[in-house]
């Protein structure tokens, strides 16, 4: 185990561990979550645009990020010392991230299309349209991205309480189906199965394999969430979901 240079003036530290043979932890330390996820995904973004020789997978988390590399075109150690320089990059303040975009999603709720919006309402003590409210109450950042399919994993709304996962989860949903558990929101892109909690669906397109990317959003986008209703479903189906540029 070794470690990377501070890489803010808030003093996150980097810690690097290598995962077997072909891979590398980079985990963040020091100073408060924001910051850590900050520096983390700003590492993923320098590491992504490098362009290194073997170096082919760069998974950014909350607070981590896996380093993938070709252990026949590169090593640990090589891996690492790039990892410190990008490190010192961010602190001397010579690298930026990319603009934050905005996105609004259209949402159906409740119903067929949102099965556990009941539920959730009565385990906060609310009514559904209270739940509604504050899950469109305002943008939510992109942490990172999950399963399936770049699914974008986000803040949640301010509910009063974490919310509890499907005791027995679905075998599958349908792909925009919009969930919240724990004090996370998120939107899956492709049909799967899952154990959070279904407040809506959304008819907009997030995932395209045509395109490059295939999903249109990154970590540090914002979603922005708006009720729709079930007549308005196919004003939006079959559209892809792009930056709001208003």
């Amino acid at each position: 185990m070794t470690t990377a240079a501070p890489t803010t003036a808030d003093l996150v530290q980097l810690i690097v561990a290598e995962c077997g043979d072909a891979a590398i932890r980079v985990s963040a330390t020091g100073s408060n979550p924001e910051s850590q996820w900050q520096v983390v995904q700003h590492l993923a973004d320098m590491l992504t645009a490098a362009d290194i020789p073997g170096l082919y997978g760069v998974v950014p988390t909350y607070k981590s990020v896996l380093v993938e590399f070709d252990c026949v075109l590169t090593d640990h150690d090589s891996i690492t010392d790039l990892v410190a320089r990008v490190a010192g990059d961010i602190a001397n303040g010579t690298t930026t991230r990319p603009a934050v975009r905005h996105f609004r999603v259209p949402v159906v709720y409740g119903g067929d299309r949102g099965p556990d919006l009941e539920f959730v309402a009565n385990f906060l003590g609310i009514s559904p349209d209270a739940v509604i409210d504050l899950h469109t109450a305002r943008p939510f950042t992109i942490r990172c991205l999950g399963a399936p399919a770049g699914s974008p994993m986000m803040d949640g709304p301010d509910f009063t309480a974490p919310i509890p996962r499907l005791v027995t989860p679905r075998t599958s949903a349908p792909a925009g189906v919009v969930s919240v558990a724990g004090a996370q929101a998120v939107i899956a892109p492709a049909a799967s199965p899952g154990g959070w909690q279904i407040l809506g669906q959304t008819p907009l397109t997030l995932l395209d394999l045509g395109r490059d990317p295939f999903i249109p959003y990154r970590p540090g986008d914002t979603v922005q969430f708006f009720p729709v209703s079930e007549q308005d479903w196919d004003t939006h189906a079959g559209r892809y979901l792009e930056p709001d540029h208003a």
